[in-house]
C-alpha cells in the first residue's frame, strides 16, 4: 500500500508540475484520437444515414455486419491495418507503419461502425418523423440526408463522442501498427502498459489518472448534449 500511496503522490506531482513526458505522451494521444474520429464521422455519418433513409437490396445485412462490427476486436483492426501498411501489403508504399498516421488509421477503422450504428439508429427516427414532409416537398436524397444530419446534430455529437471515447482508451491495434516508440508513437494507453510492466507506477498513475478524467469529460459532455437536445426538442414538440 506504501508503495502506491507514493506512487499516487508522484503522480499528482507530476500532473502539478507539467511533466514532459506526460505532456507530450497526452497530447500525441489526443491529437491522434481526434484525428480519427474526425475521419471516421466524415464515413460513417453519411453511412448511418443512407442506411436509415435508403431501401436497397442486401441493406438489412449491410446493417447487420454495421451492428456486429461494433464489437470487432481491436488486435483484429491492428493486425489487418498492419498488413496493409507493411511493406508487402498494398499499402506499403506510404511508409505508414509504426507512425501516427498508422495509429490513426486503426482508429479510424475501429470506430467507424460505432459512430455508424448511434448515427443509423438517430436518423431512423428522424426519418419516420419527417419523411412525409420531405417527400411531399420533394427533396432530393443528398439534400435529405444532409437535412436529417443537421436536425440530428446534437444526438450525432453524442456519437462522435463515444468513438472518441473508445478511440482514446484503446491499446492494442495501436501497439500494433504504432510499435509504441517513446516520442514518436506512444500515446497514454500503451505508456499506462508499459510503464506498469516495467514497475514505474509514478508516470503510469499520472496517465491513468488523465486518461479516466478525459473519459469523464467525453460522458459529461455527451449527457449534457443529450440533456441539452431534449430541451430543444421539448418546446418545439409542445
Amino acid at each position: 500500500m506504501r508503495e502506491i500511496a507514493e506512487g499516487f503522490a508522484a503522480a499528482l506531482k507530476m500532473i502539478a508540475r507539467l511533466d514532459a513526458d506526460l505532456v507530450q505522451i497526452v497530447l500525441l494521444s489526443v491529437r491522434v484520437s481526434l484525428s480519427a474520429v474526425i475521419l471516421a464521422s466524415l464515413v460513417a455519418l453519411p453511412l448511418g444515414a443512407a442506411l436509415a433513409v435508403f431501401r436497397f437490396p442486401g441493406r438489412r445485412a449491410v446493417v447487420v455486419l454495421v451492428n456486429a462490427l461494433m464489437g470487432l476486436p481491436p488486435v483484429v483492426v491492428g493486425l489487418v491495418v498492419y498488413l496493409f501498411l507493411s511493406r508487402s501489403g498494398p499499402l506499403g508504399f506510404l511508409g505508414w507503419l509504426f507512425t501516427p498516421a498508422a495509429m490513426i488509421a486503426a482508429q479510424t477503422v475501429l470506430v467507424i461502425p460505432l459512430i455508424a450504428a448511434v448515427a443509423r439508429q438517430s436518423i431512423a427516427e428522424l426519418w419516420t418523423e419527417y419523411e412525409d414532409e420531405l417527400r411531399s416537398l420533394g427533396v432530393g436524397p443528398l439534400r435529405t440526408l444532409a437535412t436529417l444530419i443537421w436536425d440530428g446534430r446534437f444526438a450525432l455529437l453524442t456519437a462522435v463522442l463515444a468513438g472518441f471515447g473508445r478511440a482514446a482508451a484503446e491499446v492494442g491495434a495501436v501497439i500494433m501498427v504504432g510499435g509504441n516508440i517513446a516520442h514518436v508513437t506512444r500515446v497514454m494507453t500503451t505508456s499506462i502498459a508499459l510503464e506498469t510492466a516495467k514497475g514505474e507506477l509514478a508516470l503510469a498513475m499520472g496517465l491513468g489518472i488523465l486518461l479516466m478524467a478525459i473519459s469523464l469529460a467525453v460522458n459529461i459532455a455527451a449527457y449534457a448534449i443529450n440533456e441539452a437536445a431534449r430541451g430543444r426538442a421539448a418546446p418545439e414538440k409542445a
